[in-house]
């Protein structure tokens, strides 16, 4: 008997690495993906203390991306992609993150097979919602992806973020995730003593920000400037190609690539915090999104693959 191997034709928009570990194709459900919630194991069902409120985060969806005039707009090849959103609350860019002002989706996932490299891809799209005139490109303050990983030594998180738009002053400047040097552990998380976050876990939310745009826990990408493609009003969807491809057995970054242009990382290390009780092993892939005004913006995936080497 003759055996046949066959491929998923949406692989062709891909480069996975040798061993493709999920493909999610947001058509087949949820693939796995969740809201990222902090741990709620205190009395009556508390987190840790902490300035900036975990529980507040807008839970994913499933969906066919409505919009005002156009219907329903579909995913890039299909009908329904993974949507981030965000609550209509910003604060100020100096400041930390207001309660809702961001959307987290996390895959939750373990090592297998002992990889020395890891890569996420994903097509997107990202508009804020269509509830007034203009453009509201300047609405959308960032969107990124990291990796939280646990080796038998230290927890990491190599990630990247996109400053779209910063008090309605358009950006556009890819960031990289490191902790400066000297930051302490009270100052990450924002003046609270003997805090349970460590510098260089969770920058998303963590780390003092800066009126231009810089933050304790990233670091602008060299040569990072880059207009990508946002279509004349938030009606209109462009699907847009990310690639994050980092080195663990070094512990460092590789490469990122955006639609055609890939910023060589190789060399930067994301900083390296003690290793956390019970989650050896972990490799969580984890996308958000951030709003710059008192408007809700999504982030759109359409797919996402996970391969290793």
């Amino acid at each position: 008997m003759d055996r046949v191997l066959t491929v998923d034709r949406q692989l062709e928009r891909f480069a996975p690495l040798g061993r493709v570990m999920t493909f999610d194709d947001f058509d087949r459900g949820f693939c796995g993906w969740m809201d990222l919630t902090p741990n709620f194991v205190y009395d009556d069902y508390e987190s840790f203390h902490s300035v900036v409120d975990l529980t507040s985060w807008a839970p994913c969806m499933l969906s066919s991306a409505p919009m005002r005039f156009a219907a329903s707009h579909g995913s890039m090849e299909g009908t329904y992609s993974l949507k981030l959103t965000t609550a209509p609350r910003a604060a100020a860019h100096t400041e930390p993150p207001a309660p809702g002002s961001m959307g987290v989706a996390v895959k939750r996932l373990s090592r297998f097979g002992n990889p020395s490299t890891i890569q996420i891809e994903t097509w997107y799209a990202y508009t804020p919602s269509q509830d007034r005139v203009g453009l509201g490109e300047e609405d959308i303050r960032a969107f990124g992806f990291y990796f939280d990983i646990q080796d038998r030594e230290y927890r990491y998180m190599p990630g990247v973020r996109y400053v779209n738009s910063l008090g309605g002053r358009l950006v556009k400047r890819w960031q990289y995730w490191k902790v400066d040097e000297g930051v302490s552990p009270t100052q990450w998380s924002f003046g609270v003593d003997g805090a349970w976050c460590q510098p260089g876990v969770d920058n998303l939310w963590y780390g003092r920000r800066y009126e231009d745009g810089s933050a304790d826990g990233y670091q602008w990408v060299p040569d990072g400037e880059q207009d990508l493609l946002y279509n004349e009003s938030p009606d209109k969807l462009n699907w847009l190609y990310l690639r994050l491809t980092v080195d663990v057995a070094k512990r460092e970054y590789i490469e990122l690539q955006s639609m055609d242009r890939v910023f060589d990382l190789r060399g930067i290390q994301p900083t390296l915090a003690p290793r956390y009780r019970s989650i050896d092993d972990l490799i969580n892939p984890i996308f958000y999104v951030e709003t710059d005004t008192d408007r809700s913006v999504h982030l759109f995936l359409d797919s996402v693959l996970y391969s290793t080497e």
